[in-house]
Parts: C-alpha cells; structure tokens; sequence
C-alpha cells in the first residue's frame, strides 16, 4: 500500500461547488475541502476551517478531493468518469497529484482550534487545553472523515444544539437520536454528551463508520451509540433526527426520515443553499411544522417538530 494519499483538485465558480462535491464524493472521495482561489494559503483559509458563524463563500473556489492511500490513479480517473455520466456533468479539468500522510496530519493539526457552540459546548482537539473546564467539551481530532464542526453546515448543527445548554447542561436529557449521514459522528456524540440516552449514527461510507466509533470511545459514550450502515435502522422512532448531507437525498429519503421521528420529535436538515430550503420544505411539510429560517451566507438549516 501506498505511504501517500491521492488528491484530485479543481476550479469551481460558487453556482458548480454542491456538483462537484457531488461528483469526487461519488468518485470515491473520502473527504472534499473547499478554499479560497485566490489565497494561496491554502490551508490556513479552507473553508474547513471558518470560525463558527462564519461561511465563506467566494468568488471563485478550489476544491480537493482526498482519496484512499491505496488508491490506483487510473481507477480513480476511471472513477471521476463514471460518477460524471451518473450526475449528468460533464468531466472539469482537474489535477491529481500525491499528498503524503504525514503532510496531511499535520496541515489539519495546525489550523483545527477549539470551537464553541452555544454558551456551553466545545469541540477542543485533544492535544490542546480545555477552554472551559465547566463546559461539555468534545475531545475530536481532524479526520478523514467529514464533520469536526469546521464545515459550515455541521456548525450550525451544533450551534442548535449549544444554544440549548444556556438553560441547562444536559437538555437531551434522556432522549433518543438519530445522526444520519455521521460523518465524524460528532453530531450523536455531541447529542450524548449533553444528556441523551441512547444516539444512532448511520453512513453510506465506511471510513465514517470507524471515525465514529473511534471518536466515541475517545469521549465515552460508546455503549450508548448503534454505528453501522443506514440498515441498523429499523422501525424504531426517536426523539430527534439530525441529517447533515445534501439536498438530494434529503429529498429522496423524505418518507424514511419522518418515519423515524416521533410525534411532537425534532428534526433537522442542513448540508442545503438557501435556494434549496424551500423545496425542502415542501417535500416535509405534511408531517412537520417548520420553526423561522435559519440562514448564513447562503447555507440554511431547517428545524422543525413532528406533527
């Protein structure tokens, strides 16, 4: 196996960025980072890394998409031309180029800080002190993985769920949750940690899986998490769903989703454009009363309760 990771890079104006991210994730992209064209400091100013509250959204954008060490640059190209038949693109011009493993780590263990959500909830690398000892404090290392709170639509997941703790510590308290599409999984742990019995975190990607499960171990609430594939899920309802993926199979998975929320549970929908939220809407709409907008810069969540 290979010592270095195979990255494949490409220029974007703003309208194409959600269709490429769509084209290397389904090439096989393992993680999709998103900069600034014109910085070249490229890794200070990704838009992994924005200070929560904060979205960029320039003008024109490079993207990089990371794939496996293992990973062969033919199949891979053969990969990007097969995805694009499947999304209807037609194949950018991009670059493919090496990045070795130690570069890698230590690009994202500069720039990943502690970040604070809410009045009581932090994401805090583990090599660094904890910002507020009387916090709820997750202990989360850069990964492959997407979801460390950085990316602008998973901020504003845990910006919902840190407005919470203003009353109190623990406000899932005793419920249940699914994190669909986990990512890091740091939405189910988060959920946890501030109280919830019993959290669900599901993905397509098997590198999510085993991110997950090594991120809750890391913070102790592995007995309380089911981490698998979405197959784990069954009949069960639960009290609140969050899925932060994208505006297609948000759509798609509309009827499975509000199967699995209670009535009077909560539901929440990131990873879409404020262009996206009304559709949305509407596809949920019979079974879900939608709380006021939330928007940032383009980005929209969606909150809303079971009816």
């Amino acid at each position: 196996m290979s010592d270095d990771w195979l990255e494949v890079e490409i220029q974007s104006n703003q309208k194409d960025v959600e269709a490429f991210e769509e084209w290397l994730f389904g090439a096989g992209a393992l993680s999709v980072t998103l900069r600034d064209s014109e910085d070249d400091d490229d890794i200070a100013h990704a838009v992994l890394e924005p200070v929560p509250g904060e979205v960029r959204l320039w003008k024109e954008v490079t993207l990089v998409g990371l794939f496996a060490q293992d990973s062969i640059p033919s199949e891979v190209q053969d990969a990007l031309y097969l995805s694009a038949a499947l999304n209807g693109i037609s194949v950018p011009v991009h670059r493919m180029s090496k990045l070795g493993d130690r570069e890698w780590e230590r690009a994202w263990m500069d720039s990943f800080q502690p970040m604070q959500f809410g009045q009581s909830l932090w994401i805090c690398p583990t090599q660094q002190p904890v910002p507020d000892p009387e916090a709820v404090t997750i202990r989360l290392d850069p990964g492959l993985a997407f979801g460390t709170g950085t990316h602008a639509t998973t901020a504003q997941c845990l910006a919902w769920m840190g407005d919470k703790t203003t009353s109190s510590l623990t406000p899932f308290q005793g419920l249940s949750v699914i994190d669909f599409g986990c990512g890091s999984g740091v939405l189910a742990i988060a959920a946890l940690m501030l109280g919830a019995n019993e959290a669900w975190a599901v993905d397509i990607d098997e590198q999510a899986i085993l991110a997950t499960k090594t991120n809750a171990e890391q913070n102790g609430v592995l007995p309380s998490i089911h981490v698998g594939q979405p197959e784990i899920l069954d009949s069960q309802q639960v009290d609140v769903l969050m899925a932060n993926i994208l505006f297609k199979p948000l759509m798609a998975l509309a009827d499975n989703l509000a199967g699995f929320v209670k009535p009077g549970g909560a539901l929440v929908l990131s990873g879409i454009l404020e262009e996206q939220m009304e559709p949305l809407r509407l596809r949920y709409n019979n079974n879900f009363e939608f709380a006021p907008n939330q928007l940032q810069d383009g980005w929209a969540l969606l909150t809303a309760v079971r009816r």
